[in-house]
């Protein structure tokens, strides 16, 4: 049976989501609620991002260096610490802070939090971007995407 593409192009899909329990950190979830971390696979595009700040850590030396002269060692240092990169921070870290940022349901993650995450509980960390990229690799499922939240009733 040949693939269907007009039936599949019609179609909606949406990511796959799942929960990853992360009960060392129950301390910051709110009393009786279980603690999990709810995450979503990425599309292709979000993919890309995350293969980029890979990219972007393995570069960002070469750049700064050709902004500043050699001769200005500490202001390189600053900048990128402005910048919050340095050669310091491997590459694979580079992409999990972007697929925690972008995989993140629930909460929602900024890079300030999944920098604390990946630094106070990396274990967390590995297990909630590992889950990103095997929900990536699973694909989207068909379905309507769920509402974004209550509408409120009309006076």
């Amino acid at each position: 049976m040949p693939f269907d593409s007009k039936r599949f192009l019609q179609t909606q899909f949406m990511p796959r989501e799942d929960t990853v329990p992360v009960p060392d950190m129950k301390a910051f979830f709110p009393e009786g609620e279980d603690p999990v971390w709810t995450v979503r696979g990425l599309n292709g595009v979000e993919m890309a991002r995350a293969n980029e700040a890979a990219e972007r850590n393995r570069n960002i030396s070469a750049i700064l260096e050709g902004l500043v002269a050699r001769s200005k060692q500490e202001k390189i240092d600053s900048v990128k610490q402005l910048i919050g990169i340095d050669e310091k921070v491997p590459n694979d870290i580079a992409k999990r802070v972007e697929l925690f940022i972008l995989g993140s349901v629930e909460p929602k993650a900024d890079t300030e939090l999944a920098l604390k995450v990946c630094t106070a509980f990396p274990v967390e960390f590995f297990e909630i971007t590992n889950r990103i990229t095997i929900l990536t690799g699973r694909g989207h499922v068909p379905g309507k995407p769920k509402p974004s939240g209550k509408t409120p009733k009309s006076r």
